[in-house]
């Protein structure tokens, strides 16, 4: 396998560390996010206001799963878990690392969600979705980085040393 998939919750430094770990290996970088919002001619919010959060996690794994690409770190959005078939075709063409993140170092990170574009049902709340999430994301990675109380430089050095 030459690409790495990072996964992980909004905030967890998936695209901010990926560009750095591109840049380390020699690799390309793509934010799976910006070719949605590519394919759609809408922002991810826009996408999810419009289409509703069904369609949209149709189009992100549709996205996702026909991602081919070589010597790529590969960025998905958060929600890309809830798609069996992009996170299998994630794991088949690249090492999947989860961006681990305490839930209390989230509500830290994150500011207003919904400019961010992340996927909530109705009545959610963070701590619903991260509960939500984090099972799916241990399930399909081949490494997890636990990044709590880590400057970005640390988390990639991690990475490095496990990949």
């Amino acid at each position: 396998m030459n690409n790495v998939t990072l996964v992980g919750m909004p905030g967890a430094g998936k695209s901010t560390i990926g560009v750095l770990l591109a840049k380390a290996l020699g690799y390309d970088f793509l934010d799976t996010d910006l070719l949605i919002q590519n394919r759609e001619g809408m922002l991810l919010r826009e996408i999810i206001a419009q289409k509703g959060l069904d369609e949209f996690k149709k189009i992100e794994e549709d996205v996702n799963a026909s991602v081919h690409v070589s010597k790529t770190v590969i960025a998905p959005g958060g929600s890309v878990v809830y798609g069996k078939r992009a996170m299998e075709h994630l794991a088949s063409i690249s090492k999947v690392v989860y961006l681990e993140l305490s839930y209390e170092e989230l509500q830290k990170r994150l500011g207003d969600l919904t400019k961010r574009g992340v996927v909530f049902e109705n009545g959610q709340t963070l701590k619903d979705l991260y509960e939500e999430r984090v099972p799916l994301y241990q399930q399909y990675a081949h490494i997890s980085i636990h990044t709590d109380g880590l400057e970005i430089g640390e988390v990639l050095e991690k990475l490095l040393q496990n990949l």
